[in-house]
């Protein structure tokens, strides 16, 4: 049987509820005593909420095939949104977006789709509406993320929703990122935003479920 690996992000809450529930179950073992069904009832809580966070806060292996043609899911989740749209915030121009939602029982590792280089990052606080709201992707706490190199360019949106209240991201403009490489958490679900090329081949459909670093979302052609 293996291990679950834990994210950085949620080591300290498991440790944190690790302790605090052996402590209050030493409590109510020696020296609170109450009702033997209750005390039960009690351990059972303390383990399923343990096992709840530790699942939630799972860090997969995931080996990913670079390929400068192709662009991976940056996250686990289903394809809720696939369409031409104006992109206000960079581009200015329309743009194919592929949105991932990512449910509380995903992984919620954020994984780099393309490799290349960072030229901009720009965090905006905002509202929590639910993930899959039509406005979240300009209206939520959200993190833009634009990743270009020698033949595309592509921007990446985390968006936060009514559980996902932190987004955290690791990289900083002039980084340079391989695909597949992490560059963030969203905690307790949310989607990720992704603004392709027109010309780009989208590879899914509509609730496809798909995984970050390994699915294929859609391959590119040179940009003239």
């Amino acid at each position: 049987m293996k291990l679950i690996r834990i994210h950085k992000e949620g080591k300290k809450l498991v440790i944190f509820l690790l302790l605090l529930f052996l402590v209050i179950n030493i409590i109510i073992e020696f020296f609170v005593p109450i009702q033997q069904k209750l005390q039960t009832s009690i351990i059972a809580l303390s383990v399923f909420t343990l096992g709840f966070v530790m699942y939630f806060f799972r860090h997969p292996h995931r080996i990913t095939t670079v390929d400068e043609q192709t662009v991976i899911a940056p996250a686990d989740g289903t394809v809720v949104v696939i369409e031409e749209v104006m992109e206000n915030e960079y581009f200015k121009d329309k743009r194919i977006q592929v949105s991932i939602f990512m449910s509380p029982a995903n992984v919620h590792v954020n994984r780099v789709p393309i490799s290349g280089e960072i030229p901009y990052i720009k965090y905006h606080s905002g509202k929590f509406l639910v993930a899959w709201h039509p406005k979240s992707s300009e209206e939520n706490e959200r993190n833009t993320v634009v990743i270009k190199n020698d033949n595309n360019e592509i921007l990446l949106r985390q968006i936060a929703g009514v559980l996902a209240r932190r987004i955290v991201n690791y990289l900083k403009v002039e980084d340079k990122v391989t695909q597949g490489d992490e560059f963030g958490f969203i905690k307790f679900g949310s989607r990720v935003d992704v603004f392709l090329p027109l010309n780009a081949n989208i590879e899914v459909d509509l609730n496809d479920k798909v995984k970050g670093g390994q699915t294929i979302i859609a391959t590119l052609e040179e940009e003239v």
